[in-house]
This record gives C-alpha cells, structure tokens and sequence, in this order.
C-alpha cells in the first residue's frame, strides 16, 4: 500500500503538469483537465494497491485522464452539441503521442505562455499559473496572497473566461513575438518567487524556482529565462538561513553560510555560466543573478565584492531604473564607501515600503542613534510580516537606549 501510493505521488509529480497542459490544448477547458487528472490520481490511488504499480505509470495516468475526458465530452455533446467540443472529441480519440509540438516546446511551454498572456492583467497570470502549471489549490493561492478562497475562485474565473472570449490560442507565439512573451512569462515566474520570498513562504517561492527550471530547459538558448533560474536557485539557497530558531530574521551579514544550499548555489552558477554564454550583454535577469553569485560565493561577508554589485546594480538602472534597484544600490554603496554614502544615495528614493528600513539601518551602522530610531519606528508601522517586523524592533530597542545622540 505504502509503495503505491508512494508511486502515485512520484507519478503525479513528474507528469501532473504535462497531461494537464495536453488536455488543456485539446479541450480548451482548464477545470476539465485539472478534474480529469485529478480523477486518474484517485482511481490509481484505488487501483495500484491491488493490482500492483504498472510498468509505466505516466502513461497510465495519461491514458486514464483521457478517458475521463472522453466520457465528460460526449456526455455534453449528448446534452448540447458544440463544435468545439466534438472536434476535441475527435482529436482525444486519436493517437496523440505523434503531435508535433513545434520548435519551442511541448504542451506545458504552451500553457505557460496562455497563462501568461499579455492580455491577462498580471494578477490573473499570477493566480492562473499557480493553479493551472503549479498544481497549487485555489485555497493556497488566497492564503499567499492574503486574500479570500472566494476572491480568488473569481480571480481565476474571470482570468479563464478572458481566455476564452478573446479567443487567446493554445501555443507559444510566433517566433517574431516570442521574445516579448516570453518576457511576460519571466515577469510572472518573477512576480510569484519575490511575494514568496518577501512574505516568507517558502513552498511559494519553491514552486517559482521550479517554474524558472522549466522554462530555462524549454528555451535553453534564451539568456534571460537561464539568468531568471540561476537567481532564483542563488536566492532560494539562503532560505534555511534566513530564520532563526525562533523563526525571526537574520540578515544576510549574520546568516550561517554552511547552512545555505551548496548545491543549489552551485545549480545557480551552472545556469548562470550558461546565461554567459550565450554571448548577449547581461538583460535584467543576469545582471540580478551576477549579484546574487557575488553573494552566494563570498566566504564571509567581509569577503563580499561591493565593488562589482555596485556596478552591477548602476547596469540595473541604466536598463530598468527603479526605486527598488535604487534602494538596493544605496545598501551597496553603503557597504562599499560607508553608511555615510549610502544615506546619500538612499535621499534620491522617493517611494518604496522597505525606505524606512533601509534608512535606519543605514543610519545605525553611522552611529545617528536618535534619527535611526524615528526611522525604525516608521519601519515597524510598514512591516508585512511578524519576522520582520520583530527583526525591526530589535533593531529599534538596540538604538533607543540612554547612549542616543541628542
């Protein structure tokens, strides 16, 4: 019993995404395919136990969902008849093990590329792609997102049905539009990992990491998706780090290095040597990636080269300037050239919600204990989560005391 089931998650893992996105080019009907699937890993789930795991358990699984949207299909063709149902009928009858599935990927790169359409506002890609590519539950997606199960049940039927009344077509664009949509894919792989990231969900930012991997190894020549993988596999290595016993913060500076991912880190350096070679100057995606190497390879924190992440973050505004670019270089050159420095890059930043912590830190490590802790306490006001927002009182605590200039 323990093996098969077993053998039924190890199936379901590694083939749940490519018969979802089958089923989805044939029958256009996203909660069709995930229901079929779903039906197949429960009839396994009863099957295998007793008649023992068969030879090749994707195929398995793969035919079986099929079947269920064979009978689903005529079902409703027998209630109502619909063109679109009776050629996806006709096309699920066939042997489809011969599809060609063209010069840029299979069925999962397709369904990539629907939920991330341009046409689809950003939310709407981000929910659809978590529940559709990742297999996450439209339960898990309200809770990351810090909205409602009901919320977010409407976000994504009014994502799919866009899909379906603008006539969005399962496929990857032509190659003359791949490059912007694929850009818009990269954008919502990237949105997904940074909000698991910030708000400390790791299964989140985990299943980001995946998507990145599958992307990189479908468009294997593509700089920017193999940049996209390499930073986050080298950000996601520090996550055991990132937290204490206690569950609160610590930062980079303070992290146990020997409890970072090594292996990661070193699949992160591969794809990013890989990036390199391409030939093509660093896009956004490397150049965030060539910062995050410097990090992941400096021994100590001493060790850390400045020098070149400042450089790499000036790249970053000349490309795509940003107060969190700007934000992030005024950390940089605070490290490099001193906090004084750095507070005077950090005035030339406007509006981002992590200023004020950056500011005070800055100001700490300058010794202006009075202004840090104003500043702190600004940031305590904006913190997202209690582990950071008890990594900021700390810090407020250490500055409050009776030694606080005047």
């Amino acid at each position: 019993m323990t093996d098969a089931r077993a053998a039924v998650a190890d199936a379901v893992a590694a083939e749940r995404l490519r018969i979802v996105a089958a089923l989805i080019r044939v029958t256009g009907d996203f909660d069709l395919a995930e229901d079929c699937v779903q039906d197949a890993v429960e009839r396994a789930l009863a099957r295998w136990p007793l008649d023992g795991v068969p030879d090749h358990p994707g195929a398995w699984l793969t035919t079986t969902a099929r079947r269920r949207a064979v009978d689903v299909l005529r079902r409703r063709q027998t209630e109502r008849a619909k063109l679109r149902e009776a050629q996806a009928l006709a096309e699920l009858a066939r042997d489809l093990t011969g599809d060609d599935p063209g010069p840029y990927g299979d069925d999962r790169l397709k369904l990539l590329f629907t939920c991330c359409h341009p046409a689809l506002p950003m939310a709407g890609r981000v929910a659809l792609t978590l529940k559709s590519v990742a297999g996450l539950s439209t339960r898990q997606i309200a809770r990351a997102f810090l909205v409602s199960e009901a919320t977010m049940g409407q976000r994504l039927l009014r994502t799919k049905n866009k899909i379906e009344h603008a006539g969005i077509g399962f496929r990857v664009p032509e190659p003359h539009r791949l490059a912007a949509r694929t850009d818009a894919v990269l954008a919502v792989v990237y949105l997904i990992f940074t909000e698991g990231y910030a708000m400390l969900h790791d299964d989140l930012a985990a299943e980001a990491v995946e998507l990145s991997g599958l992307v990189a190894r479908l468009l294997p020549e593509d700089d920017e998706a193999l940049g996209l993988h390499a930073l986050l596999l080298l950000q996601h290595a520090r996550r055991a780090a990132r937290t204490d016993v206690d569950g609160d913060l610590v930062t980079v500076e303070n992290q146990d290095r020997g409890r970072w991912d090594h292996d990661a880190i070193e699949a992160g350096l591969t794809a990013l040597a890989a990036a390199r070679a391409t030939g093509r100057a660093p896009g956004y995606y490397r150049l965030q990636a060539e910062i995050a190497a410097l990090h992941s390879t400096a021994v100590h924190p001493d060790a850390t080269d400045w020098v070149r992440i400042v450089a790499a973050y000036d790249a970053l505004l000349a490309l795509r300037p940003s107060p969190a670019i700007e934000l992030n270089r005024a950390v940089a050159v605070g490290f490099r050239d001193g906090p004084e420095v750095g507070l005077a890059a950090v005035d030339g930043v406007t509006d981002h919600p992590l200023l004020s912590a950056v500011r005070a830190d800055l100001l700490r490590r300058a010794g202006r204990r009075t202004e840090a802790a104003a500043a702190y306490r600004d940031a305590v006001a904006a913190a997202r989560t209690e582990p950071e927002r008890r990594l900021l009182e700390r810090r407020l605590r250490e500055v409050s005391g009776p030694a606080a200039d005047s």
